[in-house]
């Protein structure tokens, strides 16, 4: 089963895109990721960058709200902002966000500073690739092949964060859980890859606002900012991506149907997981 492929445009177009608030109910993880579909093509990114294309911490002048293509040219640029403990705005497959080095104290403060959120609101994560997940959570009670059927795709696999996990300790404190999200977006991907660590990433929005569709929808938050990457918007549907927890070994809950509710559990039934439900 192919889950449903989102994607960003390398360049700005006429329609609209955006990552997406975490809140929730009585489970920390009941997210609000909102996720839209593409039936245009993704344009891919090369993996890696040219030097010449990065923008060192010296040179650039980070916390302007500087607006850039989400493109692979500014990607170089991107990672030297987190690596500086910077917060910036991206494009995923699902909404807008802000995104920030998940291992870096000063940066996630940032995030919730510029949200106007509440520590005790969660946040998830973003990888480059699935195989990445296993530093930063508990995956060996999962059959092999499972994360890669159900990623990269518009689906929050909660897990557990355990020891061996080299997340920053406060992030999500009080949790033993982590949302991991692999979004099939190239710009975001190329990114985390290349700062060889999680992305936090929340939406880019004030804590409790809609959601943005595209980069003048939080304009006003741009200045807190180090950088804007600017993906084009995204016809969304506000379905938000399905949020499953995987913590318990053959056991699964979706705590957000989301928009992928239908492919996930299809693909968890094949191979043979049940579902718990709650009263």
């Amino acid at each position: 089963m192919v889950l449903r492929k989102d994607c960003f445009f390398s360049t700005p177009v006429s329609f609209p895109i955006s990552p997406s608030e975490v809140t929730f109910s009585h489970d920390p993880w009941f997210c609000r990721l909102s996720v839209v579909r593409r039936s245009q093509q993704c344009h891919g990114l090369r993996r890696g960058f040219s030097k010449s294309m990065a923008c060192s911490v010296e040179n650039c002048d980070m916390g302007s709200g500087v607006v850039h293509p989400a493109t692979d040219a500014y990607a170089g640029e991107a990672v030297e902002a987190l690596k500086a403990g910077k917060v910036i705005a991206v494009p995923t497959d699902t909404l807008y966000g802000f995104a920030c080095d998940a291992c870096s104290l000063e940066a996630i403060n940032r995030i919730y500073e510029i949200k106007g959120r509440r520590h005790t609101s969660p946040l998830a994560i973003c990888v480059g690739d699935v195989s990445d997940i296993t530093r930063f959570a508990v995956t060996d009670h999962l059959p092999h092949g499972l994360l890669d059927s159900l990623l990269p795709g518009p689906v929050t696999v909660v897990l557990k964060r355990g020891e061996s996990s080299v997340l920053e300790q406060s992030l999500n404190p009080g949790l033993d859980s982590i949302g991991v999200r692999v979004p099939d977006c190239n710009f975001i991907r190329t990114i985390a890859r290349a700062s060889e660590t999680a992305l936090a990433l929340t939406s880019a929005n004030l804590s409790g606002q809609p959601s943005s569709l595209s980069t003048k929808d939080f304009e006003n938050l741009w200045e807190h900012c180090a950088f804007v990457y600017d993906g084009g918007l995204i016809p969304s549907s506000r379905a938000g991506s399905t949020v499953v927890d995987l913590t318990t070994p053959q056991r699964y809950r979706i705590l957000r149907p989301g928009s992928a509710k239908e492919e996930t559990v299809a693909i968890l039934e094949k191979h043979s997981f049940v579902e718990t439900v709650t009263s």
